[in-house]
Formats: C-alpha cells, sequence, structure tokens
C-alpha cells in the first residue's frame, strides 16, 4: 500500500493560550509533510467565544486546502456552563461549535486505504464524567457506549485493508508528567476501544506528546498543544503519523523556540494488527 500519512494537532486554544508563531511554523511545514490527511482533535479554543472559533474555523479552512481534515470538540470548546448536567438540553452545549464546524459531533473520513471515525468525549459537567476529584469537574470526559458503537459499525462497513482510526479528544493513555488519565472510567473505555476494530486512536488534551498502545494491539497517538502551557514545561509538539502495511509509526515534531521551528524528534513504531 501507498503509507498514509496524518498530521495530528491538538490543544491548539486560539485565543488567550495561543502562540502564534508556532501555529505560523506549523502551517509552513504543512506541504513538506505533505499529509494524506490532517486531524485536529480537540481544545480548539479558550473559552469557546465568537472571536477564537472564528480564528480556528480559518485555520481549518486554510490547512484543509492542503488535505481533507477532520475536526471534532474538545472540553474548551464546549459551554458547560450553559447547561450543567444537561439542565437545559445538550444543545446548548455545542451551539457556538456548531455554528463554525457544522452538526456533526462525531464526524467520518474516508481516504484511500483508511478510514477516520470521530467520537464524542467531551460532555461538558456531565453525570459520565464526574469523579471523585472535584478539580475534574468540566475537564475530563467519557465515551458513552452510543459513540463507540456507531464507530464500530462504520469500521464494520469499511473496505478490507482499510487502516480504522478512532479520534478523540481525551488522552486514553497516561501523561508521562500528569499521570493522569483524560477520561472517566477510562478501563472501560479502552475496552470498548479495542473491541471497536480501531487499530490507531488519535488523541490530545494532556498538553504533552505521547505514544503507547492499549494492551499491546491498539496503537496510540497523543498530540502535544502549540500553546506555552505544556506539561512540566516541556516543549509544544504535534505528531506525524505513518501508515504502511506493516506498521504505524508515529513522529514527534517538536518546538525549538531558539529557531522558532519544529523539527523531527522521538520516532515510535507499532506493528499494525491484524484484521480478521
Amino acid at each position: 500500500m501507498t503509507p498514509i500519512v496524518l498530521v495530528h494537532l491538538s490543544d491548539m486554544h486560539f485565543g488567550r493560550d495561543v502562540d502564534l508563531a508556532q501555529v505560523e511554523a506549523c502551517e509552513g511545514m504543512l506541504p513538506e509533510l505533505n499529509p494524506s490527511a490532517i486531524v485536529i482533535s480537540g481544545d480548539h479554543t479558550q473559552r469557546a467565544r465568537h472571536g477564537e472559533l472564528q480564528m480556528s474555523r480559518h485555520f481549518r479552512d486554510r490547512v484543509g486546502r492542503l488535505a481533507p481534515t477532520l475536526v471534532i470538540p474538545g472540553n474548551h470548546d464546549v459551554q458547560w456552563w450553559a447547561s450543567p448536567f444537561g439542565l437545559f438540553g445538550t444543545p446548548r452545549l455545542y451551539r457556538k461549535y456548531r455554528r463554525y464546524f457544522g452538526r456533526d459531533l462525531s464526524p467520518r473520513l474516508e481516504i484511500p486505504g483508511a478510514v477516520i471515525a470521530g467520537v464524542l468525549t467531551s460532555h461538558g459537567v456531565a453525570p459520565g464524567s464526574m469523579t471523585w476529584n472535584l478539580n475534574d469537574m468540566a475537564v475530563k470526559g467519557h465515551l458513552p457506549r452510543s459513540e463507540i458503537a456507531a464507530a464500530s459499525r462504520y469500521f464494520d462497513g469499511a473496505p478490507p485493508g482499510a487502516a480504522r482510526i478512532l479520534v478523540l479528544h481525551h488522552n486514553v493513555l497516561p501523561g508521562a508528567v500528569s499521570r493522569r488519565m483524560g477520561l472517566a472510567h477510562w478501563r472501560r473505555a479502552q475496552q470498548q476501544i479495542r473491541a471497536s476494530g480501531a487499530e490507531l486512536v488519535l488523541c490530545g488534551h494532556d498538553h504533552q506528546e505521547g505514544s503507547g498502545q492499549i494492551d499491546g494491539m491498539v496503537a496510540v497517538s497523543t498530540a502535544g498543544t502549540l500553546t506555552p502551557r505544556t506539561r512540566g514545561g516541556g516543549a509544544s509538539a504535534f505528531n506525524v503519523v505513518t501508515i504502511d502495511d506493516q506498521a504505524i509509526s508515529v513522529l514527534h515534531m517538536r518546538w525549538e523556540i531558539e529557531f522558532q521551528r519544529f523539527r523531527p524528534s522521538d520516532l515510535a513504531r507499532y506493528g499494525r494488527m491484524k484484521r480478521a
């Protein structure tokens, strides 16, 4: 197969925290990376304000001219205060986001050699996202059965041999610095992801790049942030994921502040899961 190249961005936080130098440098690199698709796994904004969403939408439109682009909302893109615990209905949570990115919160994208399914894990202050830690309120996410079931059906109908890629905002593996999971009920979520048929997960949320596997089977790319608010004061980063017949490779592109550019850094390679 012709290798598939995915540029994986997350947590750009247009608004107070965005680093425009990083955004411009990343955008300037995209033509030379020649991506098959671009995925932005949530937290486009800082506070879901109209101006922030407009900047993010403009960025999406620009990079979308280079390659098919899929975006999903993150917890910062949800107006959780408009309907805590769904008291006034869930549509209020996503009203602004949908105005700029469309009604579909769990988009799908098919490219040669791969199918990509977004699932919604950002539900604001919701019962399924609650933990005993009050600091997790409006931060944690959860993976509803309906979301993963819809993705599973999409994967089941995909062309034979196509890579099956799941996109969600909250990190499904613990951060190297934070040691935290982004999802409440993460054990159940990992089981659901394995059962879905996904062989690659693209996520963000933790503000630190990383990669790994769920139970040695499903590869995970966790993109960093394009802001100065990184875990442990490390460099910002985004990921370039390459899929061929044999393996899934995750390359971290780290920010060099002294040269104002992103440079290739750590590379991890995972064998592809064989699908019956």
